[in-house]
């Protein structure tokens, strides 16, 4: 079963999208969302504007939302990777985000990365997101069932217990409805393809939308 996860460590070779990413602006006419994430947010194997970032804008838009949703994703990232670059994200992104969501971890669990490790990592990109005043929606994944009940209960007590430590809202399975439909994946039988990460916005909305109401009307 591992192998329907295997290809989010291969896009580690892919170019960051990140790195090619414009700099977010300041959205005065509503919240700035930071997606800080791997190869699920940057929108892996699709082409510019297809990806998470631009198809959530568009639906929060679409439901009354003038968001501006930042891709911060980065292919084949691990939350060690995240912990390293946060800190250069939000400085370049020149404005504070009204929500981050967080999406780490898949890549932790493909390594076979001791849950402890993944956990400290989630909990200094928390901690550091909320030293700087910034709500977290948190993405939750689940582990590959042939790596074992102890490693599977323990790497997905992690999403739920820092969501919880940090007032945090939860989306516990950031795939959910698109493992195993073949529909909605590309070619390589993992990554989303368009109407995956559609599928991806669908099912996280009403979180984004609880977390930005949790977050208030946007300030300056």
């Amino acid at each position: 079963m591992i192998r329907w996860m295997f290809p989010f460590a291969l896009a580690a070779a892919a170019v960051p999208a990140a790195a090619q990413a414009p700099i977010a602006r300041a959205a005065a006419d509503g919240p700035l969302i930071l997606a800080f994430g791997d190869s699920l947010t940057a929108g892996y194997g699709l082409g510019r504007g297809l990806g998470f970032a631009p198809q959530l804008e568009d639906a929060l838009r679409r439901h009354g939302v003038k968001a501006r949703v930042h891709d911060a994703g980065v292919s084949g990232d691990t939350t060690a990777g995240g912990r390293a670059r946060l800190a250069w994200t939000l400085q370049r992104m020149g404005a504070k985000p009204d929500l981050a969501i967080v999406e780490l971890g898949a890549n932790d669990m493909l390594r076979g990365v001791d849950p402890k490790v993944t956990e400290a990592n989630l909990d200094a990109i928390l901690a550091e997101l909320k030293r700087q005043g910034i709500p977290v929606l948190v993405a939750g994944m689940l582990a590959a069932p042939n790596l074992g009940p102890d490693y599977r209960q323990r790497y997905e007590a992690i999403f739920p217990t820092l969501a919880r430590k940090y007032d945090a809202e939860l989306y516990p399975f950031i795939l959910q409805g698109v493992v195993g439909n073949r529909a909605l994946l590309l070619g390589d039988g993992v990554h989303p393809n368009f109407e995956g990460i559609k599928r991806m916005v669908t099912g996280i909305m009403p979180t984004v939308q609880r977390a930005l109401a949790k977050a208030g009307p946007r300030q300056g």
